[in-house]
């Protein structure tokens, strides 16, 4: 038992969750293993978000049980717990979330942010040489090595991406939370970018979970698909069963 439970990364039961007294989430039983990538899709306002931010609890807690990482979300989580299971998870947003007007290698020093010193996280030029160290290789493992002291602000959008994908990664998170991540770039750069995910997730045997409204990503770079409407599972299974009947009825 001890063994099987090590291999599940993200573990939900019975949830529910309301925001002021309407039932957004209903019922939602999930279960993500080790290394695999999993894509969450469904319409606007079907609760994918709101899922994200509670499997690594950036939402109050709602009604059920959510275990990530080992670690068992409640109501009354302490900040260190929290603070410890947010050093083993990764972000990547729509938006990017990046500061513009520094480099690319101080954005991927940021994911340092939370350590002990993380002021020294600020800029590269006082980072520790181990975080400049890693920060660099990060971006080479975007393929963007050679944009390290370029200004975000001058990059393109899928370049941008990359950078927060290497911020992401820089302290080899266990699980990679990805929300809309192909969402504001063009066909090309979106389809780069999920390869790039899917790679970098197999490589380091890292649990990838990502929203997406492009059926044919979830369907290509996951393994396994969940589909929310109105807050309810509508269905889950493995991505290639997933059809255009099956998504007509989804997004009707």
């Amino acid at each position: 038992m001890g063994r099987a439970s090590e291999n599940i990364a993200v573990h939900v039961a019975d949830f529910c969750k309301e925001y002021a007294n309407k039932r957004i989430l209903t019922d939602i039983n999930v279960q993500i293993l080790v290394g695999e990538r999993v894509a969450l899709i469904g319409p606007n306002g079907a609760g994918k978000s709101t899922l994200l931010k509670c499997i690594v609890g950036q939402e109050n807690f709602g009604q059920g049980r959510i275990k990530t990482l080992g670690t068992s979300l409640s109501s009354k989580q302490s900040a260190v717990s929290l603070r410890n299971l947010r050093r083993s998870v990764g972000f990547v947003y729509q938006t990017h979330s990046l500061v513009g007007r520094l480099s690319a290698l101080s954005n991927v020093i940021h994911g340092f942010m939370g350590d002990a010193g993380s002021w020294r996280a600020s800029t590269h030029h006082l980072a520790p040489h181990a975080w400049r160290v890693k920060a660099i290789e990060t971006l080479g493992n975007v393929h963007l090595r050679e944009f390290a002291e370029q200004r975000v602000d001058k990059l393109s959008g899928g370049q941008a991406q990359r950078v927060a994908i290497a911020r992401a990664m820089v302290r080899n998170p266990k699980l990679l939370i990805a929300d809309e991540p192909a969402a504001s770039l063009d066909p090309a750069a979106g389809e780069y970018i999920m390869q790039l995910f899917s790679d970098l997730s197999e490589k380091n045997n890292t649990t990838l979970l990502f929203t997406t409204h492009d059926i044919e990503h979830a369907r290509s770079y996951a393994h396994r698909i969940i589909a929310l409407q109105k807050g309810q599972i509508y269905w889950s299974g493995p991505s290639n069963e997933f059809d255009h009947d099956l998504s007509a009825r989804l997004f009707r």
